[in-house]
């Protein structure tokens, strides 16, 4: 039931995100990543967000590099740095994942509830692939003071990013929690799952990740 609840209310949060977004950043993924099929190898669309346990402020940079080619058209006398070219310190660039096979795991309210323990998860399963996968824990709209906390307190030690406005899980059409995006090298989508995975499940995601990268780069 909590599982259930979480995803209505994820659904119910990006509908949201998304009516708020769509005169400003139209587009990203089809559907409700993890429920939905995803074109094949879909570009996951750039973003730059806070290091959650930084100093730095503000929201998500979700401008993109090539605006036709994510298809993301540029508003009208924008002038945003493209994500993946800002160089402000504290902020995580999504393209710095991409130079492995990458895991976002997208959640959102705090506590002791399920998505809070699934980043438990999370720290546990980086730590055994560190320097084979990348990984990124992306907080949607919480508290940012919390979010500080659980990473102090919980001892993570994976990235966590702070998408302030949720204007990240907009863009990828996160309508649930968890949601995981699992990413070939470069940056294209491989797979995406949502709901809870314990150790072993989300280890065998990765696994297939690896497997599939693998067969990517063979061929």
């Amino acid at each position: 039931m909590r599982d259930r609840y979480s995803i209505l209310v994820g659904v119910f949060f990006a509908a949201v995100v998304v009516i708020a977004l769509v005169n400003g950043v139209p587009g990203g993924g089809q559907g409700t990543l993890g429920l939905d099929e995803q074109p094949a190898r879909w570009p996951l669309p750039e973003f730059a967000v806070p290091d959650a346990a930084g100093e730095l402020e503000g929201d998500a940079n979700v401008a993109q590099d090539d605006c036709s080619a994510a298809a993301l058209p540029c508003p009208v006398g924008s002038r945003r740095t493209p994500a993946c070219r800002l160089r402000t310190p504290g902020a995580i660039r999504v393209c710095d994942l991409f130079d492995r096979p990458a895991v976002i795991s997208f959640w959102f309210g705090g506590g002791d509830g399920d998505c809070v323990r699934q980043q438990d998860v999370v720290s546990r399963v980086d730590r055994r692939y560190r320097g084979r996968v990348s990984f990124l824990s992306l907080d949607i709209h919480d508290d940012r003071g919390e979010v500080r906390e659980l990473i102090r307190s919980r001892g993570w030690e994976m990235q966590v990013g702070y998408d302030r406005d949720g204007a990240v899980a907009g863009l990828y059409r996160v309508g649930g929690c968890p949601t995981f995006a699992y990413a070939f090298p470069g940056g294209t989508l491989e797979s995406a799952s949502i709901g809870r995975l314990d150790e072993d499940g989300l280890s065998a995601r990765v696994e297939r990740l690896l497997r599939a990268t693998a067969a990517a780069e063979a061929s």
